[in-house]
C-alpha cells in the first residue's frame, strides 16, 4: 500500500507515500502491517491517520517520538487483502499482476512480471525474460494504450510492446 518516507512532526507521526491511485485507501485502515528490517511483516495499530496532499500522515502505536518513528523510514506498509475494497469489472490490484506472463499483441512472449513499480506518472511493470545465459529486465508502462489486457484466469498480460524495446 505504501512506503514510510520518514518521521512527520514532533509527536512521532510518520509520513507514508501511498502506492496506487491515491492515499485515501491507506488512511482509513486502523491496522497496518509494516515490514521490519529482517523482512518480517508486523501488525501495528494506527491511532490516527489522515491524507496530507498525496501522502498519508499517521500516528502508529508504540512510536511516540520522531526518533522512534525514524526507525520506520523506508519500510513498506501493507494491509490484509480482506481490508481492501472490491474491485470493478475492468480493474485489477497491481499485486495480482506479479507472476503473470507477458506477451505482446503479436503473441511473442516477453517474460514474467516480477514487480510493479511507480515512478510518478503511472505504474510500470518490470518484466523479466531469460535470454541466453542471463536474465533481462524491461520496464513496460502499465497504462493504456500500451496495456491491452490482463487476464488473471489465464495468467497473462498483453501489451503493445516490441521485444527489442
Amino acid at each position: 500500500m505504501g512506503r514510510v518516507a520518514g518521521p512527520w512532526g514532533v509527536r512521532g507521526w510518520v509520513k507514508v507515500a501511498a502506492y496506487g491511485e491515491g492515499p485515501e485507501g491507506l488512511a482509513v485502515q486502523r491496522d497496518w502491517w509494516v515490514r521490519d528490517a529482517g523482512g518480517v511483516w508486523r501488525k501495528h495499530a494506527v491511532q490516527e491517520a489522515r491524507v496530507h496532499g498525496v501522502t498519508v500522515v499517521a500516528a502508529i502505536e508504540g512510536f511516540a517520538t520522531p526518533e522512534a518513528a525514524q526507525v520506520l523510514k523506508g519500510r513498506e506498509v501493507a494491509v490484509p487483502r480482506s481490508a481492501l475494497p472490491r474491485i470493478g469489472r475492468d480493474e485489477v490490484y497491481l499485486a495480482d499482476v506479479v507472476g503473470l506472463d507477458v506477451v505482446n499483441a503479436a503473441g511473442i512472449a516477453l517474460g514474467t512480471v516480477v514487480a510493479v513499480e511507480d515512478f510518478g506518472a503511472h505504474p510500470v511493470i518490470r518484466v523479466r525474460s531469460e535470454r541466453g545465459k542471463g536474465e533481462r529486465d524491461r520496464l513496460v508502462p502499465f497504462v493504456a494504450p500500451i496495456l491491452r489486457s490482463v487476464d488473471l484466469e489465464s495468467r497473462e498480460v498483453v501489451v503493445d510492446w516490441e521485444p527489442e524495446y
